[in-house]
This record gives structure tokens, C-alpha cells and sequence, in this order.
């Protein structure tokens, strides 16, 4: 007898109608069941988590001709000038125009209930971790990101999701798809970000954002490589950052932020700083850095646009690495590191689908330490 649960020819699912505020996110009950083609696995959705790439997308903030900080107000009412807020517009990390509705959702856990041409139907059933980047592996292995989920293609804020099969990985854990949905886009990014930056055991390594996803993922993955970790984050944030096991708390309200860092660990002795925050702080942060430092960059939501002391770069023979799309090596070791129990998943607050614009609200007030997910 066949115990598999049948596939509904409709989905709940949440579509982004446009660029702009939350009320752009549109919950439906109607929405068809993509089906999966050569290659690919539609997979039932356990859980989605909800990250800044959603927001920045929706609010039209990775637009050219957006400047401004991903502010609450920004993250709640959309970004730039409203009239150029349509569908000709480029909305994505490629400088791509997105075809709305979009279904938006980069971390997805779930388990495989259908499988396209050339993929073994022995899969049906696997539960399975998805790698949100999109390659074309032909490619040079900085330039390979051709889609990525819940931008050029549909996510995981719905029921159901297809993805290439090689997006999918299997996973044998212990723990719930809403924890095991904090890990990609998140963890991956700030991988990528040491992997790139180099951090050794012994070294110090300087954390903004460091209360959120990416931020959290990085103290963990700092501590891991036996780094000394300075983190960098709201001043309410500090005990759970400190339980979290970094070495030094800076709270980013304080005037002088740099300041406060080279009193902790001395001047020019930063090694590598990880920054997901961008803003003012970028030109101090170059100034942390020792001779031969390494500054690894993977968001700027405090501001896209800053002035840069080239002697600092120059004559501290300084190394800059932007990142957005992570190796599917650095997936994998991601993965490793859950399986091991070596990474320890941080939820803020789950939420069920229709509760999507109420989760990025939260999302953009910046109270949280962790991740919000999202539960179809």
C-alpha cells in the first residue's frame, strides 16, 4: 500500500505582488503546485527562514539608485523613489528585473515529494537541507550564481518549492525543521566569509551585526577555528551574545565604537573583520586591522555608500573580500558542522505562514538575536 501523502494540486503560499512595503506580501490558499522538471525536486516545505535578502529585495534596497540604510521604516514602507517601484525595475543581487508575483524564501527544510526527469525517485522522501545558490558550475567559482531562491525563482514561503536536484541535500539530524531552517543563507554566507578571510586559530576577529543571523553564525563559526571574537551589537544584546561564548561585547550605540575595541584588544591588532553591517563604521573598521588584515563584507543595510582611506588599504597591505555567493564546498561543510552538533541553532520566534509580513516587521526592528522562521 502506498503510504506517501498525495500532492494537492493548490498551495497556501505568500506572493510578493511588487516592490515596496509589507503590504506588498499577499497570503493565498490558491496558488498552483509548482511541478519539478528534469533535474529538479519539488519539495513539501517544513520550514522557511525568514532573512535580510527577503526584506532587501521586497523594499526594491538592492537597486543601484537606493542609497539610504535598511531602516525599520525603510524595511516597513519600501526603499527609493516609489515611482520607479515596478516591475521594470532591477530588484536583485544580478541587477535583475523580478517577474511578480514572486514567492520569496531562501532557507527551506522540507522533505523531497516528487522528483523531475533524470532524478531518482528513490529520493521521494529524503529530508533535505537546500543550498539557496543556483549555479552554473561551468563558470568561474566566483561568477557561478545564475538564481537564487526566493529572488530569480521561487522560495520557500509556501507549501511547496522546486529547486534542482543538486540543491538538495539529504540530512540526518535530531533536530526540527524550523532549527535546521536557520542554517542556510545564513550560515553559509558567514562561512564563505572566513573561508575567504582566512581566520586562523589565535587570531581576533571583529563581528558587526553580531545579534543577527549571519552574526550569530559567525561568532559560532569564529569560535570554532579557536579565533578570539569581538562582537558588535545592540547594548540589550550583550548577555546572550556573551552566553553564546564571545570573548568581547561593544555595543554599537556608544560614540566611539572603534574606541572601545582598541581598548579591549590594542590598536592595529584586528586581523580580520566580519561585517554585515556596513555604514559609518567601515572606515574605522579598516583602521582596526593590523598589517596585513583581512575585512570580509556581506551586507551594508547601515548604508551602501562610504568613504574609503586608501592609505589604509595600500600601506597596510590590507585584503577586501565581497561575498554573495557561497562554494557548494562551504555548503557542505555548513552541513558538517550541524551533523557534528557543532553548531547550535538560534530561534528568536516561528511564525505560520500567513504571519509572514508580521515576521519581517520583527525582522527589521533588529530586537532579535537569531533567526525568525517560518512554519507552512
Amino acid at each position: 500500500m502506498d503510504t506517501k501523502p498525495s500532492i494537492p494540486e493548490t498551495m497556501r503560499a505568500v506572493l510578493l505582488t511588487g516592490f515596496g512595503g509589507i503590504d506588498k506580501l499577499v497570503y493565498r490558499e490558491d496558488v498552483k503546485v509548482p511541478q519539478p522538471g528534469p533535474g529538479e525536486v519539488l519539495i513539501r516545505v517544513g520550514a522557511c527562514g525568514v532573512n535580510n535578502t527577503d526584506v532587501n529585495l521586497r523594499t526594491r534596497w538592492y537597486d543601484r539608485d537606493v542609497n539610504e540604510s535598511l531602516s525599520e521604516n525603510v524595511g516597513l514602507q519600501g526603499a527609493g523613489d516609489p515611482k520607479k517601484a515596478d516591475a521594470e525595475t532591477s530588484g536583485t543581487w544580478k541587477e535583475e528585473t523580478i517577474v511578480f508575483p514572486r514567492i520569496q524564501g531562501a532557507a527551506v527544510v522540507g522533505t523531497i515529494a516528487k522528483v523531475g526527469q533524470s532524478v531518482d525517485s528513490s529520493r521521494i522522501g529524503d529530508r533535505v537541507i537546500v543550498d539557496p545558490q543556483v549555479r552554473d558550475l561551468s563558470l568561474p567559482e566566483r561568477a557561478q550564481l545564475v538564481a537564487y531562491l526566493g529572488g530569480e525563482r521561487d522560495g520557500g514561503f509556501a507549501e511547496y518549492v522546486v529547486v534542482p536536484a543538486e540543491n538538495a541535500y539529504k540530512v540526518q539530524s535530531s533536530l526540527s525543521d524550523a532549527e535546521l531552517a536557520t542554517f542556510p543563507t545564513s550560515y553559509d554566507t558567514a562561512e564563505e566569509m572566513l573561508v575567504r578571510a582566512r581566520l586562523g586559530e589565535g587570531e581576533t576577529v571583529v563581528i558587526t551585526g553580531a545579534a543577527g543571523g549571519v552574526g550569530t553564525a559567525l561568532v559560532q563559526l569564529s569560535l570554532i577555528r579557536g579565533a578570539r571574537v569581538v562582537a558588535v551589537a545592540g547594548a540589550a544584546k550583550e548577555e546572550r551574545l556573551r552566553a553564546l561564548g564571545a570573548h568581547h561585547f561593544v555595543a554599537r550605540e556608544i560614540a566611539d565604537v572603534r574606541g572601545a575595541i582598541e581598548a579591549l584588544v590594542g590598536e592595529r591588532a584586528v586581523h580580520v573583520v566580519a561585517d554585515v553591517v556596513g555604514g559609518p563604521f567601515f572606515t574605522d573598521s579598516l583602521k582596526l586591522l593590523c598589517r596585513g588584515g583581512r575585512y570580509s563584507t556581506a551586507g551594508a543595510i547601515a548604508g551602501p555608500i562610504q568613504s574609503i582611506d586608501l592609505r589604509d588599504l595600500i600601506y597596510k597591505d590590507l585584503e577586501m573580500f565581497g561575498i554573495t555567493c557561497p562554494t557548494p564546498d562551504t555548503f557542505k561543510s555548513v552541513i558538517g558542522h550541524v551533523a557534528s552538533g557543532r553548531l547550535k541553532p538560534l530561534i528568536e520566534k516561528t511564525y505560520p505562514l500567513k504571519d509572514l509580513p508580521a515576521a519581517q516587521g520583527d525582522l527589521v526592528k533588529r530586537s532579535h538575536v537569531g533567526k525568525l522562521v517560518i512554519i507552512p
